[in-house]
Parts: C-alpha cells; structure tokens; sequence
C-alpha cells in the first residue's frame, strides 16, 4: 500500500462548472493588414488566417489604387524593362511581374520586341509612339537646340536625268574632274558625292544613275537632297527617267532646277524641251512658273556659272542650317568591301559633326571611326554638316540608304545585337518557309514542273548588289523562276562557289573578280561565274541562261510512208520487210513507227534499208525497198511503216520558228 500524499501535493477539488485547469492565453496572431500594404506597395504574397487560430481581428480596408494619369511614351527598337520603367515611371519589378502573369520570364536588362513592349506599356497607362534609334535621338537633339546652335551649311544639290543626258560630265564641268570617263560603259552606276568650292561657299553635288534599274539609288539620292538639277539633253528632250526623276523629286517635296545641257549640238531644240517640261508640270520662271531653266553646255563648259549662282540662291531662300556640335548624324549613300580597307561606307553628314574615334551605327552594322577621306581620297580631321566622306572602321557592309548616328558604345553594340538578330530570325523564317507543303507539292504538279534558276551576286557596292537583288526576279517566266539565294559586296570566294555548287546556282560577279582559290574551286566544282560591268548585259545573259533552262522542244518532221506487202525471215537479221513506199522517202536510221489497223504498235528506228541486194541510204516515193525495224520481228503484211525525224530545239528557236510562218501569211 502507498503511503499518501502529502497535503500540499493534493490536487485541488474541481468546483461545479469550472475547469480543474485554467487555460494558457493564446498565442499572439498574424496581423492581418501587412506592413508593405500599409505603405501603399502590392501585396505579392497574400498572408491567409488559418481557421481556429483565434478571434478573427479585423480586416483593414484598403482603398482601390488610383488610376495612372496617360503618359506620352517613345518605344524604340530593343528597348530594356530597365528603359522601360525609366520612361514609365513605375518601378522595374512591376513590369517584371506583369510579365510573369503572361508567362514571360524575363531579366531586367532584357530586349524586349515593339509589340510586347508596347503592351506592357499600354497596361501602365502609356500612350505609345514607336521610333527607331535614330529617329529618338534626332528628337532628342531637336529638344536641346536654340537658334544660336544653328549654323549655315552648304546645300545639297542631287543631280537626275535620263541616261547619257550628260548628268557626270556636266559635274565634270562644274568640278574640273574627269568622272565619266571612267565609268563602265560610259554610264553611272553608284552614287557619286563631290564638294565644289564657289568663292567662299561650297556646294554638295551628288550624281545619280540615269539608268531605269536604278530606281531605288535615284529615290535614295532625293531623300537626302535640298536641291534637284534636272538634267535634260536639248537633242533628246523629255524621256521616261526624266519623267521619273521629276516624281521623286516632288515626293521629296525639293526646289528643282532645270539644266537643258547638250546645246552646242546643232540638232538641239531648247524650246521643244520647255513645252515637253512644262506638260510635265514645270513651268518655266520666264513663262510665268516658279521653276528656273538653265541653258548649258557640259562639253563646251557654257552657262556653269550661271547654274551655281542659281543654285546659291536658292540655297539663301531656303535657309538652311544645322548644328555643328550635336551627335554627328546622317545617311549611307554607298557601301562596298575594299581590298586593302575592309569595309567603307560613303556618308552624307546632314546634321552635328563627325570625328574620328567616334562610335556609331548604321543599319544593323556598328563601328568606329577610324579615318575619314573626303571626295578627293584626302584624308579629313572632321566632318561638318551638309558634307560627304569616306569612313573606315566599320564591322559590316550597312545597307545604301541606312541612317548614320553617333552615339555611345554600349547603346550602340545593344541596338547591333538586336537588329542582327531579327535579321537571323527573318533569314531564318525565309528558309523554313522555302519548304513545300503537299498541297503546293499538288498545286505544282496540276500546273506543271516550274524550274527555277538560283543565282549567287557578288558586286563592288551596296547598291549594285540591291538593284541586281531587285531587276533579276522580274525576268521571272511562267517556266523559269528566278531565286537569289546570296549576296554579297566584294571579290568572288570560296564560300560563294560552295553556296552556288550546292544549290545548282551560277554566280553574277558584278564590277569584281574571283579571287584565285574561287576560280580554281568554280573549274573543279563546275560552277558557272559570270563577270560583268555594265547592267544590260547582265540581263541579257540571264535571259539566255533561262532560256536554256527551259525543257528542249521536241520537233518532230514526217519524213514518208510505206506499206508492207511482203516479210522475209533473214538468218542473223530476223524479218525484213519487203515495202512499197507510197510517200515521201524512207531514210536509214530514221525513226519509224509500226501502225496496224490505224494504231501504233512500235516505234523504233530502221536499222537496214536495201534495193535488191545493195545497201541504199534513203528510198523515194514509187520505188520497192527492204527495210529491218530495229528490235522488233513481228512485222505483218497491211502494216504502215511510218517514218520521222526527231529534233530538240531550244524555246527561242522553236518560239522563232512558230513565229516565222505566221508572218509570212
């Protein structure tokens, strides 16, 4: 038995409706309403009360945010989030978190596309306006200038005309130069930039190619331009790229000037050319118009100075100014790959001035300055407004017609990266979308095999290469399809021959040559290079290359008929059949055909033709023969032996000689 417990360790009696043990306070609650709440943030992560924790507290009421008053936004390519919440004034995360609801997981520092960005914007209560790089910063420059920043600067005089009016030898005239002369075929086929000093002021000249196929140089040469002199040959009056010129030259909304040249010939008719301008809508200044007409002579070097004091006018109605301290900014007239040089880009600046060791880019190509050469090849310490140059330091060849801007290295190689690779998912995108679908596999084989001819173009600049890329898909046919699959600025190399052998391509070299190694490598792998230097032959070539292309046209010639009265069984010839020639003549090794019964039942070729016992090449109408059908015995008395000739002849011939008879009905 236990001893009892002693008084003090007895445990208390319970009283009626009490508990025996009192209960521990309960432990203190989450709060409800979060710090970060309170100081206006959104809550990210939602803090929930667990059900019979505890006396509920009371929620807080939070007040609905307010809503963002709009806010004017300029979106550019390759804009970060970072850029992104700068310009919206919202904190990065936000926009980070509102990407994460969409299901895009991006970084801070992440491009983002015009399309995304423009959405994220939108949801912030932005109102969008989307540029490019350039455009932005040209605004940029544009907030920070006063009349004082802006300087007087030569004006920029773009020279258009038909073909061989004398645009380059007027230019000669006007710069004491010999231009034309060393053009392929005596006309212009880049952009030329010139200088020209007159007194103490200079003026820009740039020459365009009169060409039709040069459309997009000429349109490029009126976008960058004040002034446009139209040149028109007093011999030859108003033709179709004069015409042409005249409409890029109003779309560009420029002053135009007219110099009829060419009129020391004795067959120039200056007022026949006025009534040709002004049905044209250019009314001459003398006849009531607002156009100044200009009488000159390239050759005799006659009314020079009264076309540049024309233009220096014109250039003091005008105005015109620009900030020599701004960010150098302006546009790529040419571009090509030079031997010693690497890539050079020829560049017009327009606005602030260039130097060497600034960063810029153009187009998806960025670079340095490394040396500058005016039009003369001199080299040049800056570049002021309204002046071409040379510039070296490139990593690419940009395209003919990019915008140039100077800015900061970083911003620049960012923009880089995000345009190249929009550029490799378009490459891409191209490529894929190359491959046939069974339904257009169905289509094609309803409408007939079409060919196609690939072609690889290598040129000397840019623009050569965007006209050829532009003219050579047109000469397309119903039969021949044309395909560029590359391009290029520079020699002919290894890779191209490669690229050309693989796809069953030839190759333009335009105004370049093959190097070497690509010329031996084209003779192993059978690759056709072409070299060229003037734009119609070229065409022409292709038109011949297409042509052989096309499937030969099999021309068929009846030759005679014969019928078989008699069949011998010959040892070692099989049957001969003994045959009256009804018409025509038969002929050995012609082809023939069997026909029974009004059906063809072979077609071979007469392998042995005999009179009597002698060997005859061919049996006239009215005469008796033995004739042996190659390869088949089965020749029966009735039978028709039909004789032919069989020809290939290409598309032209036979389109030539189906065209002949009709024009002689």
């Amino acid at each position: 038995m236990l001893p009892p417990l002693p008084i003090d360790k007895v445990p208390p009696k319970a009283e009626p409706g009490k508990p025996l043990y009192t209960r521990k306070p309960p432990q203190r609650q989450r709060p409800v309403v979060d710090k970060r709440e309170l100081e206006g943030e959104r809550k990210l992560h939602p803090t929930r009360q667990r059900p019979g924790a505890g006396r509920a507290a009371a929620a807080a009421v939070i007040a609905p945010p307010e809503p963002r008053p709009p806010r004017d936004v300029t979106i550019t390519e390759g804009i970060t989030i970072r850029e992104l919440a700068e310009k919206l004034d919202v904190r990065a995360k936000d926009l980070l978190k509102t990407l994460l609801d969409r299901g895009v997981f991006a970084s801070i520092n992440q491009a983002l596309d015009v399309p995304t960005a423009t959405q994220l914007a939108e949801a912030f209560s932005g109102v969008v306006s989307v540029v490019s790089f350039e455009e932005e910063m040209v605004l940029e420059v544009a907030k920070e200038e006063t009349r004082e920043n802006l300087k007087p600067r030569p004006p920029v005089v773009t020279v258009m005309g038909h073909v061989d009016h004398g645009k380059t030898s007027l230019l000669d005239a006007i710069r004491s130069a010999d231009v034309a002369s060393g053009e392929a075929g005596g006309i212009t086929q880049h952009i030329g930039a010139y200088k020209v000093q007159v007194n103490d002021r200079s003026v820009v000249f740039i020459d365009t190619p009169g060409h039709e196929a040069f459309t997009r140089m000429r349109a490029r040469g009126a976008k960058v331009t004040d002034i446009v002199v139209l040149v028109v040959a007093a011999d030859d009056g108003v033709m179709p790229q004069t015409k042409e010129a005249i409409d890029h030259a109003k779309a560009a909304n420029v002053s135009m000037v007219v110099a009829i040249n060419k009129i020391d010939k004795p067959e120039a008719q200056i007022e026949r050319v006025k009534r040709q301008l002004a049905d044209n809508g250019l009314l001459p200044a003398e006849w009531g118009g607002d156009t100044e007409f200009v009488e000159v002579s390239a050759k005799q070097k006659t009314g020079i100075d009264k076309l540049l004091e024309t233009l220096l006018t014109l250039a003091e109605l005008r105005d015109l100014k620009a900030n020599p301290d701004a960010p150098a900014t302006g546009t790529v007239l040419e571009s090509r790959v030079d031997r010693g040089r690497g890539p050079v880009a020829t560049i017009l600046v327009q606005n602030g001035t260039l130097r060497p060791g600034d960063f810029f880019i153009c187009g998806a190509v960025f670079g340095k300055v490394r040396a500058m050469f005016d039009d003369r090849g001199r080299p040049a310490k800056d570049a002021p407004p309204s002046t071409p140059i040379e510039v070296l330091g490139l990593q690419g060849v940009p395209e003919a017609g990019d915008n140039f801007q100077v800015t900061d290295e970083a911003k620049a190689r960012h923009i880089v990266e995000y345009r190249q690779s929009k550029q490799r998912d378009a490459a891409l995108a191209r490529t894929s979308g190359a491959r046939i679908t069974l339904d257009q596999l169905h289509e094609q084989m309803k409408t007939g095999e079409v060919k196609e001819l690939g072609i690889v173009i290598k040129a000397d600049v840019q623009g050569s290469v965007e006209v050829l890329s532009e003219m050579l898909p047109k000469l397309s046919t119903d039969q021949v399809k044309l395909k560029i699959i590359g391009s290029g600025v520079g020699a002919v190399t290894e890779n191209d021959v490669l690229l050309a052998s693989a796809s069953g391509a030839i190759v333009i070299a335009f105004g370049v040559r093959p190097d070497r190694k690509a010329a031996e490598l084209a003779q192993q792998e059978n690759v056709d290079i072409r070299t060229h230097t003037i734009i119609y032959e070229v065409s022409d070539e292709i038109k011949k290359a297409m042509e052989g292309l096309l499937e030969p046209v099999i021309q068929e010639t009846y030759l005679g008929r014969a019928e078989v009265r008699n069949t011998f069984r010959v040892k070692g010839a099989g049957t001969v059949a003994g045959c009256y020639v009804l018409d025509g003549v038969l002929k050995r090794d012609a082809q023939v055909r069997v026909v029974r019964d009004g059906t063809v039942i072979y077609t071979s070729k007469l392998s042995s033709l005999k009179r009597f016992k002698d060997d005859a090449s061919e049996v006239r109408t009215g005469f008796e023969c033995g004739a042996g059908i190659a390869n088949f015995n089965d020749v029966k008395v009735g039978d028709i032996l039909e004789c032919f000739q069989v020809t290939k002849l290409s598309a032209a011939e036979a389109a030539a000689q189906s065209g002949a008879p009709a024009s002689r009905k």
